[in-house]
């Protein structure tokens, strides 16, 4: 069985008989991270650093994630009332019987690509035949690769969060976000070629925020100010992110650099505002992008039909 899963199902069970850790009963108002501190957490990092959340009445406290970050359990157990993920994960959790929905989406398009070096003769995710792919098993997004032929004569091996192997051989491709990963091949002197999965059509809504049910029922305003503040967080730093990078770099002790954020918030507005659209329409769903994910995800075996309603993964009532 998945870990991720087991964890999540002993936390709905406790949930249910009520061992709820209540932190939340402090006032402050939590947010889980779904990784370290980065450029994809921009608008919340603004938020705080800048004095949005302080304006609309709200105590914030971020938690850094890192590896298998629990961000289902955490909102489930209601030690957080809002957490930072992606839609696919939105749909896997809901699969599992968590009453977890999206509530923003600050990426439009997914950052996750394949990444290749210039010099390796590949041009598109076509080309891949031959080449050693370091991935995370287990990720929705190598399902839809192998359903289109695009993995089949291709070697997988673990990724350990590096870059050396690509910058040392040309026969090597690893999963990589654009914001993030060619920036590091660059620094070490190899050009890189980004093969984004979302022109194939796997394209889940990223950077996505998130909150209970329970919170949407029993607590809507603060909801309705948590939403409202970190989209103007995201329009404040697509704008100028210097309090939200300095923010990040505070946060994060992990090898993040201010070169490395300012390549990312670059990256970053083309995916959160494709097609040069309006900075009012940060954080903007739509129910057919929503009903595309789940039948993509049925399709491939990895959640049962039927069992996902997309209209239930996600609302857009507080961004109005």
């Amino acid at each position: 069985m998945n870990h991720r899963f087991f964890l999540l199902g002993l936390c709905l069970m406790l949930a249910a008989l009520g061992c709820n850790n209540r932190e939340t009963d402090s006032g402050k108002t939590f947010a889980q991270l779904n990784w370290y501190p980065e450029s994809e957490h921009g608008g919340l990092y603004q938020a705080l650093a800048d004095g949005t959340y302080a304006e609309a009445g709200l105590d914030v406290e971020i938690r850094p994630g890192g590896g298998p970050t629990p961000v289902a359990p955490e909102l489930v157990l209601g030690r957080v009332q809002f957490a930072v993920t992606n839609a696919d994960d939105v749909v896997l959790f809901r699969a599992q019987g968590a009453d977890v929905v999206a509530v923003l989406a600050a990426m439009q398009n997914h950052p996750r690509c394949i990444l290749v070096r210039e010099d390796s003769g590949i041009q598109t995710l076509d080309d891949l035949a031959g080449v050693t792919l370091q991935r995370n098993p287990g990720r929705v997004f190598l399902q839809f690769m192998r359903s289109k032929g695009l993995l089949d004569q291709v070697t997988e091996v673990p990724y350990h969060n590096s870059v050396t192997s690509l910058v040392t051989s040309q026969g090597f491709a690893i999963q990589a976000y654009s914001f993030a990963e060619p920036h590091l091949a660059e620094q070490q002197g190899v050009k890189v070629r980004k093969l984004m999965l979302s022109d194939i059509g796997w394209n889940p809504y990223s950077s996505v925020l998130v909150t209970s049910g329970k919170m949407i029922r029993t607590e809507p305003e603060r909801v309705r100010q948590f939403v409202q503040a970190t989209r103007t967080g995201w329009q404040n730093y697509l704008t100028d992110p210097t309090k939200g990078n300095a923010a990040i770099l505070a946060a994060n002790q992990h090898g993040m650099t201010a070169e490395a954020l300012q390549f990312g918030e670059a990256e970053l507005r083309t995916l959160a505002l494709p097609n040069n659209q309006p900075m009012e329409s940060i954080g903007e769903m739509t129910h057919d992008r929503w009903q595309t994910l789940v039948d993509q995800m049925q399709d491939l075996d990895v959640i049962e039909k039927g069992v996902v309603d997309p209209n239930d993964c996600f609302t857009t009532e507080f961004l109005k």
